[in-house]
């Protein structure tokens, strides 16, 4: 608990209106968008580094648990405040983004949503290309505190891949100045790689320089429909034996794409197994090329039918589709338990199969989306939290869907992170000296264990089950 003397003390340094401490708003920052939820004591909301750095020093010496917060989109638990004490939002540090365009870098606070990034760099012909479902939402710091992807992945990369320095506030309240803005640079200890993905536990990021790209001359945009989603799985492969390199190969399932065409109306064929959308980018040529290539591969795969968008409003369309999924599939269940399982993709068929076969075995209701082309599958188990049998089926679907997951040679996660709901499986992917290598840094940056408590390592939190 929180104590009014350091209540006090955070409102002199950032303003009164900057401190929530009503019972509505601090529900209002209980969750994040996974279904896991606990009140904290004090919201704040800082504008500026020094205020977030004192902020932390206070909290470090007060030993009161801190929570970085960016938009609170994370699937994880990562921003929830298990422990109750101090929120710091960072969504106030949203100000000027400065674009150099010579040097084809964006210097950002974190508090910009990645949609305003993207459309500012678009006005300068440059390209971020790190776009996540949540991209109209979501904050840069967040992104890079989770290290986000998104279709565009497949090409581009994630988040990491764009960030060429930041600002740090360290436990200690110290302000670190890492990385910084040329492409080249491996001067020392790579500590801005360290502290991206890193779920907060390490320190709050409070500005970015990051990478721009040119943006590509031509976009267009390929939906195949499959009668059988495991030929959808397999055409992914076909696709980039091929040689081709697309900047998103999405896969839908036929759950998804019902719910979508009853919410949005946009045509979609309900018929169908699955879809695949399919975005090649780059010059007009190469782009006219690679398309006749991967309608050929998906014809040979079996696609039922293909439709090739004819313009941009057409195309966009399609990715409205696509990020129109979460929200959509609710309409099957109250409850979305989304993961984010990542398997090479010549394993992705085998994945298919499996993770459909767990949701029979179990009785659960899924709907299947993920960036194909990177094997980054979202498995949806569409669940009622009230309904404590189906929860108890849904805990143990979960275990084997990560037990499959690994067995495969996959990864826990893709880009959504650890957090809490998936600390309980670090140690089935990796050993225990891997784990206490990375506790050991955790404990020279935080060694009093307040930056973002009980999550990512196994001693560190509780069970997250899904009976609360």
């Amino acid at each position: 608990m929180i104590s009014k003397a350091a209540v006090r003390e955070i409102k002199n340094i950032v303003g009164q209106t900057n401190v929530l401490e009503k019972e509505a708003e601090l529900l209002t920052y209980a969750y994040d968008n996974s279904f896991h939820q606990h009140k904290p004591d004090l919201v704040v909301l800082p504008s500026k580094e020094e205020e977030v750095s004192a902020i932390v020093k206070l909290a470090n010496e007060a030993e009161v648990p801190l929570v970085p917060r960016g938009a609170g989109t994370g699937q994880t638990a990562g921003s929830v405040p298990l422990k109750g004490g101090i929120v710091l939002s960072t969504t106030r540090m949203d100000g000027y983004i400065e674009v150099d365009k010579e040097n084809l870098i964006a210097k950002v606070p974190v508090g910009v949503v990645n949609w305003d990034l993207q459309k500012e760099v678009e006005k300068a012909g440059l390209f971020f290309p790190p776009d996540p479902s949540s991209l109209k939402t979501a904050t840069i710091g967040g992104n890079l505190a989770e290290n986000a992807g998104g279709p565009r992945g497949f090409k581009y990369g994630v988040t990491r891949d764009y960030a060429l320095g930041m600002n740090v506030v360290t436990p200690a309240g110290k302000v670190l100045k890492l990385g910084g803005q040329t492409i080249k640079n491996v001067t020392a200890y790579d500590l801005c790689r360290l502290v991206i993905g890193s779920e907060g536990t390490l320190g709050v990021i409070t500005q970015a320089n990051l990478r721009l790209i040119p943006q590509p001359e031509e976009r267009r945009t390929l939906m195949a429909i499959y009668k059988d989603i495991e030929r959808a799985g397999d055409a992914v492969s076909g696709i980039i034996a091929k040689g081709i390199v697309p900047a998103a190969i999405e896969l839908i399932d036929d759950v998804a794409i019902r719910c979508i065409e009853e919410t949005l109306k946009l045509g979609l064929p309900t018929d169908a197994d699955a879809i695949l959308l399919i975005e090649i980018d780059g010059f007009k040529v190469a782009v006219d090329y690679q398309m006749e290539q991967v309608e050929q591969v998906c014809k040979s795969y079996g696609a039922d039918r293909i439709s090739v968008a004819r313009n941009e409003k057409e195309s966009e369309q399609l990715w409205v589709a696509r990020r129109a999924f979460a929200p959509a599939v609710l309409k099957l269940n109250p409850t979305k338990v989304g993961e984010d399982a990542t398997v090479p993709r010549s394993r992705l068929t085998e994945f298919i199969k499996g993770v459909k076969k767990i949701a029979g075995k179990y009785q659960l209701e899924l709907a299947l989306c993920g960036h194909a082309g990177d094997g980054n599958m979202h498995p949806n188990f569409m669940v009622n939290a009230r309904d404590k049998d189906e929860m108890k089926r849904l805990q143990k679907a979960v275990d084997e869907l990560f037990a499959l997951t690994l067995d495969l040679g996959g990864t826990l996660s893709g880009e959504h992170g650890i957090g809490s709901t998936k600390a309980q499986y670090l140690n089935k992917e990796l050993n225990q000296d891997t784990i206490d290598a990375m506790q050991a840094i955790k404990d020279a940056w935080d060694p009093k264990g307040f930056m973002n408590p009980m999550k990512i390592f196994p001693r560190d939190t509780k069970t997250l089950s899904f009976l609360g």
